[in-house]
């Protein structure tokens, strides 16, 4: 009976153990495979930043733009800045942006191109660090001129709220994602191009709002998550070969 206890007792913590294995294996080999992806990504990324620009793909185009196929291409063209009120966007600091590393707004601004159409532009980061709205409405007050202007920037699409993003703050026009799409609906910009523009030059005479080129610098920490789950695996096997050698030496015991 109490041979036929033991064994239940070993397979049962045998069987845990393998379980328990095979979720920590699966996971490096996620981790391995978010690696690859990543290495993908950045390189992806580091061709299209590096291109010359082109020029605004026309609006019969946008539907088919993604943002695996199209996120970050830098484009040419030529917009008038809307006389519409514009919208911040808070930021604790850009991982794609070396000159914008303490909490800001980003300025974004409805433009109408050459044949109608409104594009959003992020004009670029205004440091105030107590969003006074003062602040930021002289930063872009001077950039709608009713002149056209030749912008340079990348292609950019919403992001979406995650679980713990603030609502937005209507009275300050303050919000705190990257939605274009949602601000231009809140503050009646009409329909708008179902990407943004992060805006590269031109730099305003004051330098605010800050426009700039973009540098990726995305975390790349795969490799050691790996290495710790399959360690965790390996640790796992060890415990048990230790555990059953005991029970083997207890048992042996008179």
């Amino acid at each position: 009976m109490n041979g036929t206890s033991r064994k239940a007792g070993v397979a049962g913590f045998m069987l845990f153990t393998l379980l328990l294995t095979a979720a920590f294996v699966a996971l490096g080999i996620w981790q391995l495979q978010r690696r690859s992806a990543k290495h993908e990504l950045i390189a992806a990324l580091t061709e299209r930043l590096a291109a010359a620009p082109i020029a605004l793909p026309p609006s019969e185009q946008w539907p088919a733009l993604t943002p695996a196929r199209d996120e970050f291409r830098r484009v040419s063209f030529t917009a008038t800045y809307a006389p519409l009120p514009d919208a911040m966007v808070y930021s604790s600091g850009s991982a794609v942006r070396k000159d914008a590393s303490t909490p800001g707004t980003w300025a974004f601004l409805p433009a109408r191109l050459p044949g109608g159409e409104i594009v959003v532009i992020d004009a670029g980061f205004v440091e105030n660090t107590m969003q006074d709205r003062g602040v930021e409405d002289r930063a872009v007050q001077k950039l709608v001129t009713g002149t056209p202007v030749a912008l340079t920037g990348y292609l950019r699409f919403p992001e979406a709220p995650g679980w713990l993003t603030p609502a937005e703050n209507r009275d300050k026009r303050l919000w705190f994602v990257r939605d274009h799409l949602a601000i231009a609906g809140a503050l009646g910009w009409g329909t708008t191009a179902p990407f943004y523009i992060d805006l590269e030059q031109p730099v305003p005479a004051n330098g605010t709002p800050r426009p700039g080129p973009l540098d990726v610098h995305l975390k790349d920490d795969h490799l050691q998550y790996a290495i710790t789950w399959f360690t965790l695996a390996g640790a796992v096997l060890v415990a048990f070969a230790v555990w059953v050698r005991g029970r083997r030496q207890g048992s042996a015991s008179p």
